[in-house]
């Protein structure tokens, strides 16, 4: 008989153990990272926000810095991002040293993404999804954890590496 598959919440709760968060949004995604901060408080993690402060229009490449560099310091384990789509947040992030940043708008891919890729952004839309479902999604994202015991995984992951930094150094060659 094949062995029973556990609901992705009940793999999470096995998982849970508490993180510190960087969450970062420009205007547009402002009252979900108050959502989210609130919520993450409240299940054990440490989130730091790192802004938007208020619904001013503000520009979605400075809250992804922000957060990669948290990221790229050790000062924050993850990062969630959030904009009105999520693609500028995602893109912008993109662009930084060892930051693996995805969209996710189902608990599936957060926690594929975590699982299979080492992805260490989360990103959502706030004009996607609503507060419940990105609850259930930060919660997919953080209880996974990247399977290193996988060859395939690690393996690919590498690549990815050097990717990054053949074009990181082509880059820097170019503005030399």
């Amino acid at each position: 008989m094949p062995k029973q598959r556990l609901r992705v919440k009940d793999q999470i709760a096995e998982k849970r153990k508490p993180v510190k968060i960087a969450v970062g949004s420009d205007h547009a995604g402002f009252v979900l990272k108050q959502e989210l901060a609130l919520h993450l408080s409240r299940i054990g993690h440490t989130a730091v926000d790192l802004g938007a402060y208020n619904t001013e229009p503000s520009d979605y490449p400075d809250f992804a810095a922000v957060v990669g560099k948290a990221l790229m310091a050790g000062t924050s384990e993850r990062g969630i991002l959030i904009c009105g789509s999520g693609v500028g947040v995602s893109v912008a992030a993109n662009k930084m040293p060892g930051i693996r940043a995805a969209i996710c708008h189902d608990t599936y891919s957060a926690h594929q993404g975590v699982e299979h890729d080492d992805m260490n952004i989360l990103v959502m839309g706030s004009r996607i999804v609503g507060s419940a479902l990105a609850l259930d999604i930060v919660e997919a994202f953080l209880g996974a954890r990247f399977q290193s015991s996988e060859e395939r995984f690690v393996r690919r992951l590498g690549k990815l590496e050097n990717i990054e930094h053949l074009y990181m150094r082509e880059s820097e060659l170019r503005t030399v």
